[in-house]
């Protein structure tokens, strides 16, 4: 798969409108819905077509009732689940989830009130350069070439301060008749933040580390909240919503509506995530990626099964020796995945999704916990803080299934030795 011509971000995009030989700003999204035969150049990602998923991803769903009622043995099988799915890809599913599904309702109810507004109205939030928040048609402001086809709305979330900061963005971008879309964005926030907590004390409980150890590091985190509209496509054989990447950030908090159409990428194949009304699908990130350090140890060859059995302080799991044979050693990349994933269009339905992305505090320093490396390991990434990993991404690459091993090539180059 090449993604090489993805990864560096372009100028802001003005291109030709194939029909009307017009320039189309950056600005306007109306493109994505003017009912034409093809789509522009700028759109096409893969011009012998896109390779669609045919089979499913076989991912855990995860049941959280027992965890929240404090039910250990509930708690020790959900972390059981969860690891399993992170040693494999990353991806799981999660069922009573705490999140109220009216809640849900009405964030989806907001978010079509405003996609269906006109044009000028939308660009009142629009997304300034180098800000994070706001709205973006195709992220025409950021690349010039294979644009997904989707609107975005992009917002903050932290409850570090006094001031309910969700609110204070839709007031201060939109007006106050969008008093009512910040407070519900505010309270999903607030529910995505609780729940992100308890998954990180899980993901700990499945790594043998203490339970609190990334609650603890999350808590004053600056997540980032984005509502997704992708339009019907006349050709979704050659346009994503949203190319394969990684995400940079630590975790991923989705719901996404009946439609269908994310797909991950394991054992060669990609694979389609099932929409459940029910559930939240959750991945982890290159951030948390980050807290699973590289380990060369020594490993023991069981000689009737030709399999190398890798051991460290968390797990024991078999790799095939075809895999790796030099000096009966076995190296584990960083065990917990942050899988390649997109999503891809419909040439008859709309899609929407609602995503929570889970970010440290810019000024935190992402470091794995001290009883996760072992004295015979040796550390994969270096530790940096999330402002530069953010920085990276927003300013010099576009996020893709190399984006770890390309910032940290960045950072070592880039950043003096002790910039902490």
């Amino acid at each position: 798969m090449d993604l090489s011509a993805s990864t560096l971000l372009c100028p802001p995009l003005e291109f030709t409108d194939k029909k009307d030989h017009g320039v189309i700003s950056p600005s306007d999204s109306s493109f994505l819905k003017k009912q034409q035969p093809t789509i522009p150049m700028e759109f096409i990602w893969v011009k012998e077509g896109v390779d669609h998923a045919h089979e499913e991803l076989r991912e855990p769903v995860v049941d959280l009732e027992g965890f929240f009622q404090g039910d250990e043995v509930a708690t020790q099988h959900a972390a059981m689940l969860i690891r399993a799915a992170c040693l494999n890809h990353g991806f799981f599913q999660v069922i009573n989830h705490g999140v109220d599904s009216h809640l849900i309702t009405v964030a989806y109810d907001h978010m079509e009130a405003f996609f269906k507004l006109p044009l000028s109205k939308k660009l009142r939030a629009q997304r300034k350069p180098g800000c994070l928040w706001g709205y973006s048609g195709a992220h025409a402001d950021r690349f010039s070439l294979k644009l997904p086809w989707k609107e975005t709305l992009s917002f903050g979330f932290h409850d570090n301060g006094s001031k309910p900061i969700v609110e204070d963005f839709f007031k201060s971008t939109l007006g106050q008749e969008f008093d009512q879309t910040g407070l519900v964005y505010q309270k999903y926030c607030e529910a995505m933040k609780e729940l992100s907590l308890a998954l990180m004390e899980l993901l700990a409980i499945s790594l043998g580390v203490d339970r609190s150890h990334y609650r603890e590091f999350f808590k004053e985190g600056n997540s980032i909240m984005r509502c997704n509209y992708y339009p019907p496509c006349q050709e979704p054989g050659l346009a994503f919503g949203t190319g394969p990447h990684c995400d940079p950030t630590s975790l991923t908090i989705l719901h996404q509506d009946q439609v269908g159409g994310l797909e991950v990428y394991v054992n060669n194949k990609w694979r389609t995530v099932r929409p459940r009304r029910d559930a939240l699908v959750i991945n982890l990130g290159d951030t948390f990626k980050e807290a699973f350090p590289q380990f060369i140890v020594e490993c023991d060859v069981n000689p009737l099964k030709e399999e190398c059995v890798y051991v460290s302080s968390i797990v024991c799991c078999e790799i095939n020796l075809d895999q790796s044979r030099a000096h009966s050693q076995a190296l584990s990349n960083g065990r917990y995945k942050s899988c390649l994933h997109r999503a891809v269009v419909n040439r008859y339905k709309e899609r929407r999704s609602l995503v929570f992305f889970v970010c440290p505090r810019e000024d935190k320093v992402v470091t794995p916990p001290e009883d996760l490396v072992c004295r015979e390991g040796t550390r994969k990434y270096p530790d940096f803080k999330w402002s530069d990993l953010l920085e990276f991404t927003q300013k010099y690459y576009r996020a893709d299934d190399a984006t770890l091993q390309n910032f940290t090539k960045w950072l070592l180059s880039a950043k003096p030795p002790n910039h902490h």
